[in-house]
């Protein structure tokens, strides 16, 4: 009996543990994930707030589907979790197709886009899980005028990119500012000093990184849509753990009176 008893509390915290684990690990992952952010901002993506992830999938759906597309996503799924009417996805998020349940595919054919970009715009259904939140956010926060490029524009965060500018005219145009700093090898370096507005956009600098932001949250939806769900059930699991960890004790507390 005692070692019945031992066992059942012993699995009841192991349970607890793994739990918590699952429902935390996920997260920092997401938020380490990616290179190398030179701008250093962090997304603060929240997936709870449905009003950001709609916001998100209207500029998807606006700057990003002609040449992306989303393949692992339908419609139908979209219009269900975001907590919209599928005659609103139809009428406002939906420029490539006519039927709710097909995927977010690309409008742009393949042979146009290396005829015109050098290479096939990759499909974005799990960008966010292989180059993580803040690098995307930081990435589309970075462009700058360059004009040896032949889309004018470089971007800090990925050099030598092959994407315009989608979204230059919510964002404008920048110049990068460079100043000298000596390094551990004893010698000067041209190192990042920050961008300066050249053409404004048609949003301010904070409304931008909240659009930003916005988009980002859409595509780590898009990762992993499982995840809004998980984060509901994960709740009440661990809230069942938790009384099931107290009963346990109080029971071990009651059979070991006795004895001691």
């Amino acid at each position: 009996m005692k070692l019945l008893l031992r066992s059942s509390i012993k699995a009841a915290l192991n349970a607890f543990v793994i739990a918590i684990s699952l429902t935390v690990l996920p997260h920092s992952l997401y938020a380490a994930g990616g290179g190398h952010d030179t701008l250093g901002k962090k997304a603060n993506v929240d997936l709870s707030s449905k009003t950001g992830l709609q916001r998100g999938a209207q500029v998807f759906v606006n700057y990003c589907v002609s040449c992306h597309s989303a393949s692992f996503m339908r419609y139908n799924r979209m219009a269900k979790d975001l907590g919209l009417s599928e005659e609103s996805v139809e009428t406002n998020l939906m420029f490539t197709t006519d039927k709710i349940g097909d995927t977010m595919n690309v409008a742009m054919e393949p042979e146009d886009s290396e005829a015109w970009f050098g290479v096939t715009p990759p499909d974005l259904s799990v960008i966010a899980r292989s180059r993580g939140a803040d690098w995307l956010f930081n990435f589309l926060l970075s462009y700058y005028v360059d004009e040896s490029k032949p889309t004018g524009v470089n971007n800090l965060e990925f050099p030598d990119t092959a994407m315009p500018h989608v979204l230059i005219n919510l964002q404008g145009l920048q110049k990068v500012n460079h100043k000298i700093e000596m390094g551990d090898d004893g010698k000067e370096h041209q190192v990042f000093a920050g961008f300066e507005t050249v053409v404004s956009g048609t949003l301010s600098e904070r409304q931008y990184e909240q659009t930003v932001r916005d988009l980002v949250t859409f595509l780590v939806y898009v990762g992993e849509p499982a995840k809004l769900i998980r984060y509901k059930v994960g709740f009440w699991v661990l809230v069942f753990l938790s009384v099931l960890w107290v009963s346990a004790y109080l029971m071990k507390k009651e059979y070991w009176k006795d004895v001691h």
